[in-house]
């Protein structure tokens, strides 16, 4: 397992296979899951760095029962294969997603992206790539890190992406057995199952996977970002486990403050990946924000 992942190995067994489907924009060829009733409403979900269309594996079907709804692996990141003509900054990437909305002829109705895809879910609407009637934002990645992680981060993330060997050593450090499992718990605050510890060890294994997570990392700019928030007017619902050990709550209650039409939900005991620990709960706080946003 090395280089990208391929589709005909770790992907032989991929959450919501049958929805998949791979579809060429650009300079980029996606991996797209699509399921739910044609003609519904459109929810588009964005995943965080790191991750791909399995982070949905639970809370997509539930979400399917009455929207269309449409999972992504972001460029650089699971089977999605191509890297945009501008890198893998936030608003290339905002760009790169709307463009393949276009190309599917799906405007979306709410946007949900956890950590790192709700910022290019804010970005896409701040930049006019996308007019929903709401954005969800689980363990949303907004705000620059608190303290000294905010200069360290950036600064640290550059050295690993100008190291060629950064990606092939995080590769290697994927396939310790057990590893994959340690390390989302201890980064995380999340304890999730197994069948997605093995699909986040499928993807760290590879070094193309570890190399979009680092390049995109590298990329990011979340002062800019903070700088533009309060020009986000669509209602934003952010979800956020108490637990997270990834992104302090404290930081989500300020950007929660900066958006005029915010609002926090806190939930005691889960992580960065509550959405993966309590898919029920949260497509319940999903569905339930969706009406009353279409009233």
């Amino acid at each position: 397992m090395t280089n990208a992942p391929s589709w005909t190995v770790e992907g032989r067994t991929w959450p919501n296979r049958a929805s998949s489907r791979f579809v060429d924009v650009g300079r980029q060829r996606w991996h797209v899951q699509v399921m739910g009733p044609e003609g519904a409403p459109v929810v588009l979900l964005l995943h965080g760095t790191g991750a791909a269309t399995h982070s949905w594996r639970d809370l997509a079907p539930l979400l399917a029962a009455q929207f269309r709804v449409v999972a992504l692996d972001l460029p650089g990141h699971g089977f999605t294969s191509g890297r945009p003509a501008n890198g893998l900054a936030m608003p290339a990437m905002a760009r790169e997603v709307s463009d393949l909305m276009v190309a599917f002829a799906l405007e979306p109705a709410l946007i949900v992206g956890h950590s790192a895809g709700a910022a290019i879910a804010i970005r896409m609407v701040i930049d006019g790539h996308a007019k929903p009637a709401a954005i969800v934002g689980l363990s949303a990645a907004l705000l620059p890190f608190p303290g000294l992680a905010a200069k360290l981060f950036p600064t640290l993330a550059r050295l690993l992406f100008v190291n060629p060997l950064a990606p092939h050593l995080f590769a290697r450090l994927g396939r310790i057995r057990g590893e994959t499992g340690r390390f989302l718990a201890r980064s995380t605050g999340s304890r999730i199952d197994a069948a997605g510890i093995d699909c986040y060890q499928k993807l760290f294994a590879t070094s193309g996977h570890c190399s979009g997570a680092i390049t995109m990392m590298a990329d990011w700019d979340l002062p800019a970002l903070k700088r533009e928030l309060p020009r986000l007017s669509v209602p934003l619902l952010m979800i956020h486990g108490e637990a997270d050990a990834a992104i302090p709550l404290s930081n989500a209650r300020e950007a929660a403050a900066m958006v005029a039409n915010a609002r926090l939900i806190a939930l005691p005991g889960l992580g960065h990946l509550a959405h993966e620990e309590k898919s029920g709960d949260i497509a319940a706080l999903i569905t339930e924000f969706a009406a009353e946003v279409s009233r």
